[in-house]
């Protein structure tokens, strides 16, 4: 429903940011107003009240806006930079308003709007300079964002398979058919900024198929190198480990922090301070390896080396970017006196996806005494060391990991409110993924760790779903499927026992049935939500990292 002033003078695509965006209940600028369904309720109370008693004396619409801000509805007020939006009332202002309007390129705003304002060296210098013109094509033809996401998903595929044959030819067909799917990823959200195409299925596709490219694109070069004798499975299920536990560590961080108080910390101070300067905003941006130069390092040296040469890379690259960022927000959380809200606890305890083992032990642990993370680390490091440091199959594995559970269970017994709390997710995401790498690499038979990397993929794609359903303010999973796949908990109880008492030669076969089981389940309820009328109408901006 919209309230658009008949007076009204501005450029059309002010009236498109005010009356087209399905994000947000309501959106107004001045002399129009829309709102969503959500917000109608309140619409249909302010328009019954004479124009009299609406407080305020500009436009009607703008009265309306402030009464349905007042009665609780958030109205959105988009940034129109130099684009008009006004309300003449007098002939004069507006042969003025129209004057402003003649005097701006309203096509070079919107070009200029579609790309992020905020992106990658790689990205915006190398990529956007001709995407967003690839964007407006797209929109002039009737393509949708999705459909660009969908192109971008199967090229991407295309370059896993090229890769996957091993040969030299492959490797470079697959480098620059990467970068293309790059540039294509780029472009869905170009479009969908240049012509207001957010959707349900969009936040979907555009959450989960930058993930499901780069990690099919592990698996190819994965494939490649096996061809010619060289396995690095186990390269390739660590890189997929580390960029997954990277991005929780930015989404933990992020919920955390959703609605604390501004950040005035020191190393916040110093971090203002860095970005006031250009070059170091430039440097700050590369060093940490976003996804376009990740993607980019990926694609070159995929076509001029070797597979193990692109995931060394990858690795050290990666593991570097996630101690600078890990470090900085580990200062600024110790520095901050924001006090945590219930929403970001609750958040956190969503993220850390506990089974029924765990919540079991959550319940006998509560009400005591805990400190959250240093449990989870105790749980986690004595796990890990016990699967590092003995054979496989060794039985009393399995209980250290139930101590594990118990320990981790005991860490979400309370609210996650302290300052380093935020931690606790990442790490029960590290102690799981790499539990099934150690398990599946001294179990040194075929077939182990391509199963233990279906697994991890599969498990992440969960963790994934559930960053996106607590972005769009839909909350987490429903508790039956996580507690359907076992929950961080069950599942690591359930490899350990699976390695404890099954020949070598079985457990690749168990962790298959585990991936496929846990693939099938998420991904049904994942494609139900996310078509279902109540998926948040989203676009993700990027990952943060």
């Amino acid at each position: 429903m919209a309230v658009v002033d008949s007076a009204f003078v501005g450029h059309l695509h002010a009236l498109r940011l005010a009356l087209t965006d399905p994000r947000f209940d309501a959106c107004a600028v001045t002399g129009a107003l829309a709102v969503q369904p959500g917000a109608r309720a309140a619409l249909d109370k302010a328009a019954a009240l004479p124009p009299t008693a609406l407080e305020g004396s500009g436009p009607y619409p703008d009265r309306l806006a402030d009464a349905v801000e007042a009665a609780g509805t958030a109205v959105q007020r988009p940034e129109l930079g130099s684009l008009v939006a006004a309300v003449p009332a007098t002939a004069q202002e507006r042969e003025a308003a129209a004057a402003a309007v003649a005097a701006v390129d309203e096509e070079a705003v919107r070009l200029r709007s579609a790309v992020k304002s905020r992106d990658g060296f790689f990205t915006t210098f190398f990529i956007s300079p001709y995407s967003r013109y690839l964007a407006r094509w797209c929109a002039r033809r009737g393509l949708t964002p999705n459909q660009v996401t969908t192109a971008s998903l199967a090229t991407a595929l295309i370059a896993a398979g090229c890769a996957a044959t091993g040969e030299r030819w492959g490797y470079i067909t697959a480098g620059v058919l990467l970068l293309v799917s790059f540039v294509l990823d780029c472009t869905d959200g170009q479009l969908a900024r240049y012509s207001l195409q957010y959707s349900t299925m969009g936040a979907w596709l555009d959450a989960t198929f930058d993930r499901a490219k780069e990690y099919s694109f592990y698996a190819g070069l994965a494939l490649g190198a096996a061809r010619h004798g060289d396995d690095v499975w186990a390269l390739a299920l660590g890189a997929m480990i580390l960029m997954t536990c990277r991005h929780v560590v930015d989404f933990a961080f992020n919920e955390a922090n959703h609605d604390a108080t501004a950040n005035t910390s020191p190393t916040a101070a110093l971090s203002d301070r860095l970005d006031s300067v250009g070059w170091t905003v430039w440097v700050r941006r590369m060093i940490i390896l976003p996804i376009g130069e990740r993607w980019a390092m990926i694609a070159v040296l995929t076509a001029t080396t070797t597979p193990r040469i692109v995931f060394y890379a990858l690795l050290i690259g990666c593991a570097f970017g996630a101690l600078y960022t890990t470090a900085g927000r580990v200062l600024r959380s110790l520095t901050r006196k924001a006090k945590r809200t219930d929403r970001a606890a609750q958040a956190l305890a969503d993220l850390a996806d506990s089974g029924p083992p765990a919540s079991a032990a959550a319940a006998l642990a509560k009400g005591r005494p805990v400190a959250p993370l240093a449990m989870t680390l105790a749980g986690s490091v004595l796990l890990l060391a016990g699967a590092l440091l003995n054979t496989f199959g060794t039985p009393w594995l399995v209980g250290t990991a139930v101590f594990y559970v118990m320990a981790t269970g005991a860490a979400v017994s309370r609210p996650l409110k302290g300052a380093l709390d935020w931690l606790v997710p990442p790490v029960l995401r590290c102690a799981e993924y790499a539990t099934v790498l150690v398990l599946a690499a001294k179990a040194d038979v075929p077939g182990a760790l391509p199963a233990a990397f279906g697994l991890v993929a599969a498990v992440a794609y969960h963790h994934y779903d559930t960053v996106y359903r607590i972005r769009g303010g839909s909350g987490a999973p429903p508790r039956w499927l996580v507690w359907t796949i076992g929950g961080h908990d069950g599942r690591v109880l359930l490899a350990v026992v699976l390695a404890a008492v099954l020949p070598r030669d079985a457990f690749p076969v168990a962790l298959t049935a585990m991936a496929v089981s846990v693939a099938l389940v998420v991904l049904a309820e994942s494609i139900r939500f996310w078509v279902s009328s109540g998926a948040p109408a989203v676009h993700d901006e990027g990952e943060p990292a």
